[in-house]
């Protein structure tokens, strides 16, 4: 089958359309013939070097799809060969077919198309886990998310207005701001023109967010902790911006919690639980539409280059995705 393999590292030219062996389903997976795949700021990180597939997941990149399924493992029941479906992976998405534990198989919600669906399942596992299973988001309370603009931020600003949250976004510019603010963002700061600790303390009285969902990571953290309201929750999910630093007595002063996590390395246990939050809370605010995809652009598996360029020049609002077949 063919997929995207990185030779050696490097940047987005070191990807490589090439032919490598079709999985075998395992006995607990289902084989995906992959219709799309979501393009993720970790598969950028794995291009260069930088994030390595867990034991045991393929080496080409790629940590969701959609398709449908081609081959069913003897021990799995509730899924039947035909049926359209996306999924969270651990690699192996830009190709083909992909074989995944049937636990992290979701079906495609209705009203959703079949490409678009590719980009749900990294997006809303990360920010339900996190905000929601982790940080225990409550009506009521402030959430500041960073990039909003982002795949995840779309998510989490749609997710935190539609639970009864205050959102505040963060994104880089007039464009993005706007769009922030429809999918339901109480305030958005431009980032680029204001110091969002100033924003977010000042549209709050003084008081700060219940909950930080940062991207960003950096010089962002010791900021984060400015923003924060006593007894917040700050989730570090990535670090974009290099080493972070921070005073511990300010965060003692707020009696805050940073808590730094991934997905991708997660057992498989507990990825399993994840999915399943997500469709039985996640999946009826999407198919009620009180949730949508948000999808940039879609790219065809050869053009990953021009996919890996586009999220790199950050001018994308929404998934960037890749059609397969």
């Amino acid at each position: 089958m063919r997929a995207i393999t990185v030779p050696r590292p490097g940047g987005p030219e070191a990807m490589v359309l090439a032919d490598v062996p079709e999985p075998v389903v395992g006995d607990h997976e289902v084989l995906i013939r992959v219709t799309a795949a979501g393009v993720n700021g970790a598969d950028l990180s794995q291009r260069r070097g930088h994030y390595n597939p867990p034991p045991g997941a393929p080496d080409w990149l790629g940590l969701e799809v959609s398709g449908e399924i081609a081959a069913i493992g003897p021990d799995v029941s509730g899924w039947s060969v035909g049926d359209t479906v996306c999924a969270l992976l651990a690699g192996g998405g830009y190709a083909e077919f992909v074989a995944v534990d049937a636990g992290l198989v979701l079906p495609v919600p209705e009203g959703v198309d079949l490409v678009e669906a590719a980009g749900l399942p990294e997006v809303a596992a990360t920010v339900w886990s996190n905000v929601y299973g982790h940080a225990k988001l409550q009506p009521g309370e402030t959430l500041l998310v960073h990039g909003g603009s982002s795949g995840i931020g779309s998510m989490a600003i749609q997710l935190g207005a539609t639970t009864g949250a205050h959102v505040i976004a963060t994104a880089g510019s007039p464009e993005k701001t706007a769009f922030c603010r429809r999918l339901g963002a109480e305030v958005a700061i431009d980032y680029t023109q204001q110091d969002f600790v100033e924003v977010v303390l000042d549209t709050t009285d003084g008081r700060g967010a219940d909950v930080v969902l940062d991207i960003v990571g950096g010089d962002y953290l010791e900021r984060n902790i400015r923003a924060l309201a006593r007894e917040g929750r700050i989730m570090e999910i990535a670090s974009r911006r290099g080493p972070s630093t921070f005073d511990i007595n300010h965060l003692m002063m707020k009696r805050g919690l940073i808590w730094a996590t991934t997905l991708r390395a997660r057992p498989l246990a507990e990825k399993v639980a994840i999915i399943a939050e997500v469709r039985s809370r996640v999946w009826p605010l999407i198919e009620a539409g009180r949730v949508r995809p948000v999808v940039d652009s879609v790219f065809p598996l050869e053009d990953a280059a021009e996919a890996h360029l586009r999220m790199e020049s950050s001018t994308h609002i929404g998934k960037i995705l890749l059609q397969v077949r």
